[in-house]
C-alpha cells in the first residue's frame, strides 16, 4: 500500500493538522516506510507459533499477600459527621 500526496493531505485535513506541501511529502514518505514494514511483518509465516505475553521467558517474583498497614477506620470515622454500620453517610447527590 502506498499513500499518494492527496491521501496524506486528506488525512491531515481530517485530523485537523495544518501541513505544508513539503511536510506532506516528508510525512507521506514516513508513512509509506511504516506501511512497507507492516507488509514485511505480515508476510512472515506465523502458523503454529503460540502468542507470547513477553518476548523473553521471564517470571515475576511473588511475595506473600500480607497486610502491612494497620486499620485506622475507627479513628477516621470518629471525626466523620455521620456513620452507620461502619460506613460513611453522605448526602444524596443523584435523584
Amino acid at each position: 500500500m502506498s499513500l499518494t500526496h492527496q491521501d496524506v493531505a486528506r488525512i491531515a485535513r481530517l485530523a485537523r493538522i495544518a501541513v505544508t506541501d513539503e511536510e506532506i511529502a516528508a510525512t507521506g514518505a514516513q508513512l509509506n516506510n511504516i506501511f512497507g514494514l507492516i507488509e514485511k511483518m505480515q508476510a512472515v509465516n506465523t502458523d503454529g507459533i503460540e502468542p507470547m505475553a513477553h518476548p523473553q521467558d521471564v517470571s515475576l517474583r511473588l511475595r506473600d499477600d500480607v497486610v502491612t498497614e494497620t486499620n485506622h477506620r475507627d479513628a477516621f470515622q470518629a471525626v466523620a459527621p455521620q456513620v452507620a454500620a461502619g460506613l460513611f453517610l453522605v448526602p444524596k447527590v443523584i435523584e
